[in-house]
Parts: C-alpha cells; structure tokens; sequence
C-alpha cells in the first residue's frame, strides 16, 4: 500500500491519534518516575536537615531517618520518634508534638536526651500572627532557646508555664496565647517522654548514654 493510499484510509487518524498517545504516556510516566524519586529525595533531605539542625553540631552520627520506631502519642495516632545515638551509644530521641495557639495547630519538633532533659525545640508549623505569634520561630527570635536543657524537675511542674500565669517563661508582649500554647506542648512531649520511657529507651539495639 503506497503512502498515499495509507494515509487517505477511514482508520489512520486513529491509529495515528492512538500511537501519538501511547507514545505521551509513555513519555510522561517516565518523566513521572524521575520527578518522584528528585521529590522523595527532596523530602527527606529536609526531613533530616530538620532533625539534625535541632542537635548540637556533632552531637549524633548516625542515620535519624533511619533508626526510628513507632509509638502511639498522645492523641492515639501513631508517631514516629527518631534516635539519635553517637558511636553506638543512644544519645536523645526525637519526635512531634502539637497542640492549638491562637491561629490554630502548632507542630513542634523535640529532642529529648536519655535523663529527660530538653536538647532543643524548633516549631515546624504554625499559622500564628506575623510580627507577634510568629516569635516562636527560631529565625525571628531566640525565644524557643529558653527551653534547652529544662525537664519535668526544672522547672517544677508549678512552674511549667508563662510568668503571666505564675511560671517561668517569657510571654510575648500582645501575644501570650502563642508561648502559652507551646509551653504546654513541650511540657506533653516531656510528659509523653515520662510515660513511655523504657520503650524509648529499650529499644534502641545499643547502649545508653551514661552521665557521671
């Protein structure tokens, strides 16, 4: 059949449409592909820069996206703590908190060290004030600091809130919703430390770390 007489026949604009289609499939699924695996590997580089930027420099060698388990948190969902351990040895766990401020829930990110004292904080999510509420923010003040190495003993649990209310942390002048709130979730992530103790600590394959 000449090319003519092929291209003039009633089924070749099908076929035609057909194998341009196949063909754009087939181009996008591939694209598709490589997209995914540049964004799953996107996300879990800010995962882990999220993780490590909360621990002194140094301070764990080890895989935190990898070396996880999984309990339930407070709320009944399961959760996903991260282990951050140096030359074998556990050295803190790390995991989520949220709760509600003024504009609605804040997620936090907590590490916690093996005698249940803060190693840092850092809010992940928010939709506080500009300019007010969004003080929580490590890039905007220095604020969220003032929670390094505190625990459940220190301050005691009377003192587990902003000096407005009689505790020991700063408020913020027109906002003190936004503090109030985050105080109280990082007082239920050192809570949910307490409560779940052995399991965080148990099961971490190695040693712990011990204090002189």
């Amino acid at each position: 059949m000449s090319a003519d007489r092929l291209t003039s026949a009633h089924w070749y604009p099908g076929l035609s449409l057909g194998v341009v289609m196949l063909a754009t499939t087939a181009i996008l699924a591939l694209g598709q592909a490589g997209t995914a695996d540049r964004i799953a590997q996107a996300v879990a580089d800010d995962s882990r820069q999220q993780l490590e930027q909360i621990l002194p420099a140094g301070y764990a060698d080890n895989n935190l996206l990898a070396d996880t388990l999984t309990l339930a948190g407070p709320d009944g969902q399961p959760l996903v703590v991260h282990r951050a351990s140096k030359q074998g040895v556990l050295r803190a766990v790390l995991y989520e908190m949220s709760g509600h401020g003024y504009g609605g829930r804040i997620v936090l990110l907590m590490a916690v060290d093996t005698d249940g004292r803060i190693v840092g904080v850092r809010v992940t999510r928010h939709n506080e004030t500009p300019g007010l509420g969004d003080r929580i923010e490590v890039a905007r003040n220095d604020w969220i600091r003032a929670f390094d190495g505190k625990s459940l003993q220190q301050p005691t649990p009377a003192h587990w809130s902003v000096k407005k209310d009689g505790g020991d942390f700063d408020q913020f002048a027109g906002a003190t919703i936004t503090p109030r709130a985050v105080v109280g979730i990082v007082r239920q992530g050192l809570e949910f430390f307490v409560a779940h103790r052995d399991e965080l600590l148990g099961q971490t394959g190695g040693q712990q770390e011990k204090r002189s």
